[in-house]
């Protein structure tokens, strides 16, 4: 499966598209994770923890929306986008990653 944010493939041909396909991921943090990454923030340094969780959770909405595709009959998806919200929460925080892009066939 491609997966591109440009609108075309090069050297291709697009047969036909299938239409939107989406994939969403939802990670959480707590507390004591919020208050160490702030530590981090303060003294310097990455935070190490929350790059390897967002990076989870993108996997995880790419693979959710190649399977979506993959029902549709695509063999790519192109016009890529990935959004990253945070929707809060009591206790920390709640981060939702959605991809989405335009399922297609190419030759």
């Amino acid at each position: 499966m491609i997966l591109t944010s440009s609108n075309t493939l090069e050297n291709k041909e697009i047969i036909e598209y299938k239409g939107l396909v989406t994939g969403e991921s939802l990670i959480g943090s707590n507390i004591y994770k919020d208050i160490f990454s702030g530590v981090r923030d303060v003294v310097g340094g990455r935070t190490t923890k929350y790059e390897e969780e967002l990076g989870k959770a993108r996997d995880i909405a790419f693979k959710s929306m190649e399977e979506k595709a993959k029902n549709l009959g695509a063999n790519a998806i192109i016009g890529l986008k990935i959004s990253y919200d945070n929707l809060g929460g009591t206790m920390g925080n709640t981060i939702l990653v959605t991809a989405y892009g335009t399922a297609i066939k190419f030759e």
